[in-house]
């Protein structure tokens, strides 16, 4: 007799726990899957229910990154589910945002310095294609002064010229010798406008210049 009763238990348990996993699932929340855990924290749909929780509890915390749609928020959604389904997504928001971030504050700044951080930071996206081209603007530009035969001549030219020009030509550099050819004397890399302005202030003082594009005007 009392097997009987044992076995009738066990089959009215069995049918409570079915029963309570198939309101669980109709409801499909994560207070429905908490309740249950609750109640038949081993039985038969244990795991799964707890997967279920976590998937919801994931889908939950991705909504609301998505609706704040911040580096934060997007930070705080990898910090609370590191193992999410959304964790690469939420990687590439963080990218994408910080890069459109630092671009920003590049481009207000509007400085070759600002802009070449900017570049060694980031080597693919949008903005490095509108950093790129903002460079070229700012300093593609160079103007080529006179050359010496030696590197002493050149230094002493270099010298003359940047108490002369100095003001307009922001700096003055040597360039070692290519094919056969003497030391080079240019300026630090400008703007076209700068350039511009520069060889002709140069011109106007009979000293000889020539405006060519710099390494980051070819780039």
């Amino acid at each position: 007799m009392s097997l009987v009763l044992a076995a009738a238990a066990a089959l009215g348990a069995c049918s409570s726990a079915q029963s309570d996993w198939s309101k669980a699932n109709a409801a499909n929340t994560i207070t429905s899957y908490q309740e249950f855990l609750s109640k038949h924290p081993t039985g038969e749909h244990s795991a799964e229910a707890g997967d279920r929780i976590h998937a919801l509890q994931d889908d939950q915390a991705w909504s609301q990154a998505k609706q704040t749609n911040t580096v934060e928020g997007y930070r705080d959604y990898l910090q609370k589910q590191p193992t999410g389904s959304h964790v690469t997504e939420a990687q590439d928001a963080v990218s994408t945002q910080q890069r459109a971030a630092d671009w920003q504050a590049a481009e207000s700044a509007g400085t070759v310095a600002s802009v070449q951080d900017f570049l060694k930071k980031y080597s693919a996206g949008p903005e490095v294609d509108q950093a790129r081209a903002k460079l070229g603007e700012l300093a593609g530009y160079k103007v080529q002064l006179a050359a010496g035969k030696t590197e002493k001549q050149a230094q002493r030219e270099r010298d003359n010229l940047r108490s002369k020009y100095g003001s307009i030509l922001h700096d003055v550099l040597v360039v070692p010798p290519t094919s056969g050819k003497g030391y080079a004397l240019e300026s630090a890399p400008m703007s076209q406008s700068q350039a511009d302005s520069a060889c002709s202030a140069l011109k106007k003082a009979r000293q000889s210049c020539e405006v060519v594009k710099s390494d980051m005007g070819r780039s």
